[in-house]
């Protein structure tokens, strides 16, 4: 079984989680429309549980398949119901893929089998909202590729 530790921060209006990696938080913010709060919103952080986890999942089938690969982003976003308890009706995923060369017949498997058979995220929230894929990818010639990494693992 695994565990996540939510703990209110009172004195910053926010909660911290802590999971398996205690020196690894993550602060979240109410959800609300104040963007004065540096910290994502619990919702947000579904979306980015899902684009990590299938992030994930493409990247390690990729490799295996030997693919060069120099670069992945995957873009989450989500339609919420209006009412409460505001859940997602729609996920729409969207996977930018770039290596120089890089076969898009094995990112469409590799994006298919993370939505079909290992992201526990996707296959969590399937139940209740559609999920779409769409995949681009680009040509790693030094350029289409670098806006991917901006900032990137930077703190």
């Amino acid at each position: 079984m695994k565990r996540v530790t939510v703990t209110w921060n009172p004195a910053r209006g926010t909660f911290v989680a802590l999971g398996a990696r205690p020196n690894q938080p993550i602060e979240m913010a109410a959800p609300t429309e104040d963007r004065s709060l540096h910290a994502i919103s619990p919702s947000e952080t579904l979306l980015a549980a899902v684009g990590g986890c299938s992030g994930w999942d493409v990247v390690e089938i990729l490799r295996k398949a030997r693919q060069p690969v120099t670069g992945v982003e995957v873009r989450v976003d989500g339609e919420q119901r209006t009412e409460a308890p505001w859940a997602y009706t729609r996920v729409r995923v969207t996977y930018v893929v770039c290596g120089r060369g890089v076969d898009r017949a094995a990112v469409e498997r590799a994006v298919r089998l993370s939505n079909d058979k290992y992201c526990s995220v996707i296959a969590t929230i399937r139940g209740v909202a559609e999920v779409e894929t769409v995949i681009e990818l680009r040509d790693d010639d030094g350029e289409g590729c670098e806006p991917l990494l901006a900032g990137v693992g930077e703190a």
